[in-house]
């Protein structure tokens, strides 16, 4: 538990320093560069998403040291550590096209330490862990998020940026620290033999799976009603006439600890109800935490009502994400874990971005409080979808313990 937790700290940690990430927009801001290039520069994150193009080349051949995941890991470590501490040599006024590809090589060496984290992970948690394995999840990727965002910005405000980034990529040394004392998983798999059984076997092996076609678009449904609901959470609250100072001691800091607690209240129910209950119950609770907004809107400018919505939302979103990591575990097989879930993990980032980009034009529509009604019923067909796998509930790996 204790290496998935520093691992997933690791793979989390590059993200608010690249593409959206809040470190980087404030960076860049801070530095005159203007919005429409500021927003343009979401696209240097699409690694993040296109990753499993690759995964075959990591599952086929691996470093001739550590063992077959983590001598990837401990390169892309090296990789990023390098990466961010020269990103941070740059001026964003006369340098921004260095930038721009710096932080594409470290998206692309982030996305590729996912598929090996995420595939490690895989191999060696046992079915009846993989419930406190995603609560580690919830909690190492929470914390990285607070150490490379939050605690970034205020060393800028004391040390120049240069500094800042030389202090992150410090960090990040966690990561290649944890690889060597990383246990070996319990059984070990040959990796497959050739580049081609790399990329058509975990295809052609997933689809052999009992519906396989309904597992995808659940996994691509799940979390649509919690994304869409968060999407446009903080224009929502300058709206209603929240500070910043609300906004991010409430929203941000306040929710974090939220979803901490509710990461680790799945990890200790998961074991005790399975995956597939827990599903049930949270992806209902994900669904009906929609409904706090709805409220928020109609009262208006509450303190009450502000405080309440976020640490519900954020306590259930917790919830659902941690029993959804534990279902892609068990789909997973060991030979083809790299490539499957990065297939899996992909599939469902893309889909949620294209399904929240109409957002905006939802809210100009039909108003805040109709909104957050529409996103709740956006939960009905994850759940539908949910009841016809339950034909599959007792049935390895598709809802192990």
């Amino acid at each position: 538990m204790a290496v998935t937790l520093l691992l997933m700290f690791a793979s989390s940690f590059p993200l608010p320093l690249t593409s959206s990430g809040t470190t980087f927009q404030v960076w860049l801001k801070r530095n005159n560069v203007d919005i429409k290039t500021i927003g343009a520069l979401t696209l240097v994150g699409l690694p993040y998403n296109f990753k499993f193009l690759w995964a075959p080349i990591l599952d086929r051949y691996f470093p001739p040291f550590l063992n077959r995941r983590t001598g990837w890991i401990a390169i892309f470590q090296i990789l990023l550590m390098a990466s961010i501490a020269t990103m941070g040599l740059f001026n964003p006024a006369t340098e921004l096209t260095w930038i721009i590809l710096t932080a594409t090589c470290i998206s692309f060496f982030s996305a590729s330490a996912d598929i090996v984290i995420d595939a490690y992970r895989v191999d060696l948690l046992r079915p009846e862990e993989r419930g406190a394995g995603a609560s580690m999840v919830m909690i190492g990727g929470r914390l990285a998020f607070l150490t490379s965002g939050a605690l970034a910005l205020i060393l800028a405000d004391h040390f120049s940026w240069r500094v800042v980034f030389l202090i992150m990529s410090a960090c990040l040394s966690i990561g290649l620290l944890t690889v060597f004392f990383a246990p070996h998983p319990e059984t070990e798999v040959a990796p497959p033999k050739t580049l081609k059984e790399a990329i058509v076997e975990p295809v052609l092996s997933f689809f052999k799976k009992p519906g396989a076609v309904e597992i995808l678009m659940f996994v691509v449904l799940f979390k649509v009603a919690d994304t869409l609901a968060s999407s446009l959470l903080s224009p929502f609250l300058v709206e209603l006439g929240f500070t910043n100072t609300d906004i991010g001691s409430v929203n941000k800091v306040f929710g974090l600890i939220v979803s901490l607690v509710g990461g680790l209240v799945a990890g200790a129910l998961i074991p005790k109800w399975g995956v597939y209950k827990s599903l049930w119950l949270f992806g209902i609770l994900q669904a009906l935490s929609n409904f706090v907004f709805v409220a928020l809107a109609m009262h208006g400018k509450s303190y009450g009502w502000m405080v309440a919505s976020i640490g519900v939302e954020n306590f259930c979103g917790g919830l659902g994400t941690a029993a959804l990591v534990a279902y892609l575990m068990g789909l997973c097989e060991q030979k083809f874990s790299a490539s499957q879930y990065a297939l899996l993990s992909s599939l469902s980032a893309v889909a949620r971005t294209f399904l929240a980009s109409g957002s905006g034009w939802l809210v100009s529509t039909l108003g805040w409080s109709k909104f957050f009604l529409v996103t709740a019923m956006c939960a009905i067909p994850g759940l539908v979808l949910l009841k016809r796998l339950g034909r599959f509930e007792n049935k390895e790996p598709l809802f192990s313990r």
